[in-house]
């Protein structure tokens, strides 16, 4: 006996989801941005020698926890705030984190460590919102929440 699976095509030229994905994954680039850069400032500005790898560990964990805090609280208008807090866990962890990684990847190419200046800021940027969006306009799409 085989089993067989039911997939699901996804369209991908839907403007509304698009539009839904690109609102969600700004607000994360927000809440992940903060604690990311706030971390690599921190370090920078105070002169602290670490090695880059576990300083930029820590910018991504940071990064993740700013999300996560800032998800919480958008969501809170909206249910209680245990539903919003495993809301936001769950509905963009996997982006959070390809987020992270693509800002402090490219932060490292451009500078060679963790370091930021002011040209390196927005291709960070633009990478950690490039880099999630088609999962997060794919989710939209696999749990009915754009076009179909």
């Amino acid at each position: 006996m085989t089993l067989t699976k039911t997939k699901k095509k996804t369209n991908w030229t839907c403007g509304v989801t698009w539009m839904a994905a690109s609102k969600n994954t700004l607000w994360c680039l927000l809440g992940c941005s903060i604690g990311d850069l706030g971390t690599i400032a921190y370090f920078q500005f105070m002169e602290i020698d670490w090695p880059i790898f576990w300083i930029m560990i820590l910018a991504i964990f940071n990064g993740l926890i700013t999300s996560i805090s800032l998800e919480t609280i958008i969501l809170r208008r909206q249910m209680g705030w245990k539903n919003a807090f495993q809301t936001a866990i769950g509905m963009s962890f996997i982006s959070m984190i390809a987020m992270e990684s693509a800002m402090n990847i490219t932060d490292f190419l451009f500078t060679g460590g963790a370091v930021l200046t002011w040209w390196v800021v927005p291709p960070m940027l633009i990478a950690g919102f490039l880099t999630p969006l088609p999962y997060n306009y794919w989710r939209l799409m696999i749990f009915g929440k754009g076009c179909h």
